[in-house]
């Protein structure tokens, strides 16, 4: 709800490219901000979580600037392992530090 909507104050929102109203404009939606993979570091540990369970954690890449829910689907695949993303972190079960280092070179990322 705008500040004065339905009154006789009320300016609806245009749109700062083409100048029609938001709900009539055509314009693309902006391309969102990528950091290159090349200028990030991943680290990576493995953790042990409850009932002996092992997961690799990769930390260290901001949600801002990556595709982290299409990279956590690559490295999946690639470790045929199940993961899950939680903030900016990315969890893989089991122990796949190698093949997960293996993986985020190949695309671009420093790895320690």
């Amino acid at each position: 709800m705008r500040l004065f909507e339905g009154t006789p104050f009320d300016r609806p929102p245009h749109c700062e490219c083409c100048g029609r109203l938001e709900s009539e404009c055509v314009c693309p939606p902006p391309e969102p901000l990528r950091i290159p993979p090349d200028q990030q570091t991943a680290r990576l540990t493995i953790e042990k979580r409850k009932n002996g369970k092992r997961v690799t954690v990769i930390r260290g890449l901001p949600a801002e600037g990556n595709d982290l829910p299409g990279l956590l689907a690559q490295i999946k695949s690639q470790c045929g392992a199940g993961g899950s993303l939680h903030e900016s972190e990315i969890e893989i079960q089991g122990e796949q530090l190698d093949r997960v280092r293996v993986v985020l070179q190949k695309i671009g990322y420093r790895v320690p």
